[in-house]
């Protein structure tokens, strides 16, 4: 397709933005979990403090712009944390914190894998499906009839074929726009270096 085709619509992305495609995917019955294993552990993660939770997000997330709760409010983070319908398995390298899985359950009948990654050290390494199975494993209990989570272009090229590859389904695109956490201070310019910075 070239940018003369009169069926493509394109729409400048201003100085300081970050545009997006959001993909959304679900499963709606319970899969065959396939044999995985790893060398890391996971526990439950039962009301982490704000700063132990935001100091691990931002090393899962920074190479894919994660943003959202470091600009949450305390009281907002705190109520989510808190929540028992918000579970977070902690995933270790023996004692070291390396990632997370947050599973929300929030919505009767299914459950979002909000949050799901490891710090880039420990990616490529064959974690990922074992993780999945831990998230999936808790994720489909009694009375749950749907589980999704989404991913977009600023996560890793490999997220969507993975989460094909576990048994999810698109049922949703999205585009947007956000400004630049790396123009804004709330993450460094190093961060997601194949994100272009428009400033």
């Amino acid at each position: 397709m070239g940018l003369d085709d009169p069926a493509l619509t394109l729409q400048d992305v201003p100085a300081g933005q970050v545009a997006t495609i959001v993909t959304h995917l679900e499963m709606l019955e319970r899969p065959e979990l396939p044999a995985a294993s790893s060398g890391l552990t996971a526990e439950r993660w039962l009301q982490p403090s704000c700063d132990d939770y935001r100091t691990l997000f931002r090393k899962v997330g920074e190479p894919w712009l994660w943003i959202s709760r470091l600009l949450m409010s305390e009281d907002e983070l705190r109520a989510i944390l808190d929540d028992p319908a918000v579970e977070i398995s902690i995933v270790r390298n023996g004692k070291q914190p390396v990632g997370f899985v947050e599973l929300d359950f929030r919505t009767a009948g299914e459950c979002e894998i909000a949050f799901f990654g490891l710090i880039p050290e420990q990616n490529g390494k064959g974690n990922g499906r074992w993780m999945m199975n831990l998230a999936l494993d808790k994720a489909w209990r009694k009375g749950i009839s749907r589980v999704w989570l989404h991913t977009c272009t600023q996560d890793s090229p490999r997220a969507l074929p993975f989460y094909h590859r576990c048994g999810f389904r698109i049922f949703r695109q999205q585009t947007g726009r956000m400004a630049d956490p790396r123009l804004t201070g709330h993450l460094p310019r190093t961060a997601a270096p194949h994100v272009p910075i428009l400033s």
